[in-house]
């Protein structure tokens, strides 16, 4: 990342921005994010330490020619009120399983990459992205403009409420009956799905139905952006990150505490356009966040943050530290620690910003 000179401008503000995010634009924004916009098969670098690696490569390639030709029904784009398809009689979808950092995501846009079908046959987004989608169109809207897909890949899927368990399992029902292969990620083996946040009987009932659709690909490893890497810089001072945000063209300067209360009152949906030509975000008094639902939205912004690649510079507590010892042990714990993970590597990222 390149910098210039301290000029009088100041930097963007995150805490400034509220941005609407018409519903088109978010189906048109199904696709893999810029980070994984060159990814491919060839580009994975499995660790020869994990064989399962290298299988999962062999697997998804082998699904992915398998998605050439006509739609699964044999009839091509269909139109809505034909009559219903026999469901496939084995499942049609993969779930790539495994801990974060071990290239999940880097295999599923390689499997939406490598899948012989134009663009707008084919769909990429998060699990809160998918739900976001279904608040912006309507249940029945979405299952009509995903049904014509040949491929819904969903990355990171979670279930964080009953409600959501419901609406992707049967939304993603509906899908396979009209035909659409499906592939997911998760750091969580599908049959295990909520574990540890729900007990009642009927949402594992619905967990249990919904993991029928899948196959699961298990793949191991230890999460690459750590392999081999120094450990994440250690925060800067106030007064750094404030010199580096009005040396960077392009860089968001905002106080942490102010950020995370701004989160509060924009919708997750439109976190990623927030960040929309932002080329580094620095933060200054970087805190342990206080509550679970802060937390949550710190989550989601993370992520958005390292689909577009933002570097990102902070002063305060080290991001090892934003979650307390109760959040990494709870039922969110694997998205914190993927958060963290995250954060660190876009703090690896953010290093050439401070002048040495």
């Amino acid at each position: 990342m390149s910098t210039s000179p301290i000029t009088e401008a100041a930097p963007l503000s995150l805490c400034a921005r509220e941005p609407h995010v018409p519903a088109d634009r978010l189906v048109a924004e199904m696709v893999p994010p810029p980070r994984f916009d060159s990814v491919r098969f060839e580009t994975y670098r499995p660790d020869p330490n994990q064989p399962s690696q290298s299988e999962a490569v062999k697997v998804l390639g082998s699904f992915a020619a398998g998605l050439g030709g006509a739609h699964a029904t044999g009839s091509g784009r269909r139109k809505w009120f034909a009559r219903k398809p026999a469901a496939p009689a084995a499942p049609r979808g993969v779930y790539l399983d495994g801990g974060y950092g071990v290239g999940k995501t880097h295999l599923l846009a390689s499997l939406w990459h490598a899948t012989p079908a134009e663009p707008a046959l084919k769909a990429f987004g998060t699990f809160v992205e998918l739900t976001n989608l279904v608040g912006a169109l309507g249940f029945q809207q979405t299952v009509r403009t995903l049904s014509e897909h040949r491929l819904l890949c969903i990355d990171e899927f979670e279930l964080d409420d009953p409600g959501d368990t419901v609406l992707v399992s049967s939304l993603l029902g509906k899908l396979v009956e009209q035909g659409v292969a499906l592939a997911a990620t998760s750091n969580t083996l599908p049959g295990k799905l909520g574990e540890g946040r729900f007990a009642a009987v009927d949402f594992l009932r619905e967990i249990q139905g919904l993991s029928a659709h899948f196959r699961p690909l298990r793949i191991d490893g230890e999460d690459y952006r750590h392999r081999g890497l120094p450990e994440a810089p250690a925060p800067y001072s106030d007064e750094q990150v404030t010199k580096a945000a009005y040396a960077t063209e392009g860089a968001a300067l905002d106080d942490f505490p102010g950020l995370l209360g701004h989160l509060s009152r924009v919708h997750p949906s439109r976190y990623g356009a927030m960040t929309d030509g932002v080329k580094a975000v620095c933060l200054t008094d970087v805190q342990p966040v206080p509550d679970q639902s802060t937390a949550l939205r710190l989550v989601v912004l993370a992520d958005r943050l390292y689909d577009r690649e933002v570097p990102v510079l902070a002063s305060g507590v080290p991001f090892d530290r934003l979650f307390s010892d109760e959040m990494l042990n709870g039922g969110y714990r694997k998205k914190y620690f993927r958060a963290i993970s995250r954060l660190t590597a876009l703090a690896r990222d953010a290093k050439g910003l401070v002048e040495q």
